[in-house]
């Protein structure tokens, strides 16, 4: 069968470059026929630098830079520069810092938010699978599960030992020793159902002053505070590290 011809997106005198800037780094295939504008002019979607805002630097192996420039760039045409495959065109912003559009921060960006009835509706989904495999909150046993978790940290509480003011150490770290402050729930935590157990650090190696995002449970020092689940607290008679012991340990 006869394939009917494609349309060309290149000439055969295109060459391929290696375009750079300070936000970007692609390769490009230049036409030797366009002038020094219609290249900048293409350059600006590639690198974010306005045409009258860029310089234009040649880089060839083993070689001096070559300035790309002339009187006028209208008409001058990149044909009379050593253009060479792979070699590399540096674009240079030369607009002040603070006159340059930052493209490197992601948060400046406008983001879509799919909303949540809308989510709800599409197939395909991790919420569309977990609805059809009742698993997490859509689990009929759901409910019942929750309740034998919380019902275990209660239990574990107790077979610890744990209770406010004695002394223990926290996640098996012999340098984080303290004083039990809180046992309880702490709301303050996002989606952390359950008993917490609020230690003050002897040393302040925690995460908090006795409070989670503006309500406080218990009063101590500046990063003397931390929540951990009761699995990770270990009561006993742990004494307060001393200078010496510290210096004897190094």
């Amino acid at each position: 069968m006869i394939q009917p011809p494609t349309t060309r997106l290149q000439t055969a005198g295109d060459i391929p470059l290696q375009i750079s800037s300070e936000n970007s780094a692609s390769e490009r295939r230049i036409t030797p026929s366009w002038t020094i504008a219609q290249l900048k002019s293409k350059l600006e979607p590639v690198t974010g630098i306005p045409p009258s805002c860029q310089r234009l630097n040649l880089h060839i192996s083993n070689q001096q830079s070559i300035p790309i420039e002339a009187t006028d760039e209208e008409s001058v045409q990149l044909a009379r520069f050593p253009l060479q495959a792979y070699a590399v065109i540096h674009v240079q912003d030369t607009r002040p810092p603070s006159s340059r559009q930052n493209l490197t921060d992601a948060s400046a960006v406008p983001k879509y938010t799919l909303p949540t009835s809308t989510y709800e509706t599409l197939p395909n989904t991790v919420l569309a699978f977990k609805k059809s495999h009742q698993l997490g909150r859509f689990d009929p046993h759901a409910p019942e599960l929750e309740k034998q978790k919380l019902d275990a940290l209660e239990k574990e509480v107790e077979e610890r030992g744990i209770d406010v003011s004695k002394r223990c150490r926290v996640g098996g770290e012999d340098i984080r020793r303290g004083v039990i402050r809180y046992i309880g729930l702490v709301p303050s935590i996002p989606n952390a159902k359950g008993i917490w157990v609020g230690v003050e650090l002897d040393e302040p190696l925690g995460k908090n002053d006795g409070s989670v995002n503006g309500t406080r449970y218990f009063e101590c020092g500046a990063n003397k505070g931390v929540f951990v689940r009761p699995e990770r607290v270990e009561v006993g008679a742990w004494p307060v590290l001393g200078d010496l012991e510290e210096l004897e340990e190094i």
